[in-house]
């Protein structure tokens, strides 16, 4: 597999990757941004808060639509969400990449996440039918997610 960022030592660092998965673009890539920098109990520990509603995922560059919510207030911005399927597909992923690191026999605790990246996926086609006859477009907008620890 080819991942965008090389520079990291393979034998002191961990990577997992996940291409096309049926998630939102737009609110994995906040969920992302929210988990950079994070060590791996904690980011593990924050993806259980956002399932259970205890912390908020704060969306900062797409901001059109997400309300105002009072616990975004502790991540600095107003607007915020809580993207279930995302957090499911992203804890998935620092699972997988929290065994790499056992197999490696790494000290799962000392890691954190210096990479993570996320790139929109060919969008799946399907059809709705609209009045008069007519048919849209009905559209899913996967992503591709690479994380490196």
């Amino acid at each position: 597999m080819k991942y965008s960022n090389r520079t990291f030592d393979p034998s002191q660092s961990c990577r997992a990757r996940a291409s096309a998965i049926r998630v939102h673009y737009k609110n994995t890539y906040e969920t992302a941004m929210a988990l950079k920098g994070m060590t791996l109990k904690r980011a593990t520990a924050y993806l259980q808060n956002v399932l259970a509603h205890k912390e908020i995922v704060p969306f900062r560059k797409y901001t059109g639509g997400p309300a105002h919510h009072a616990q975004a207030k502790n991540m600095g911005t107003t607007t915020g969400r809580w993207p279930a399927k995302s957090a499911r597909a992203l804890l998935g992923l620092i699972q997988n990449v929290a065994a790499s690191a056992s197999v490696k026999s790494l000290v799962a605790d000392d890691l954190v996440i210096k990479h993570i990246q996320v790139n929109q996926a060919p969008k799946t086609r399907r059809r709705t039918y609209r009045a008069h006859g007519r048919i849209g477009p009905y559209m899913a907008c996967p992503c591709h997610v690479e994380l490196i620890l």
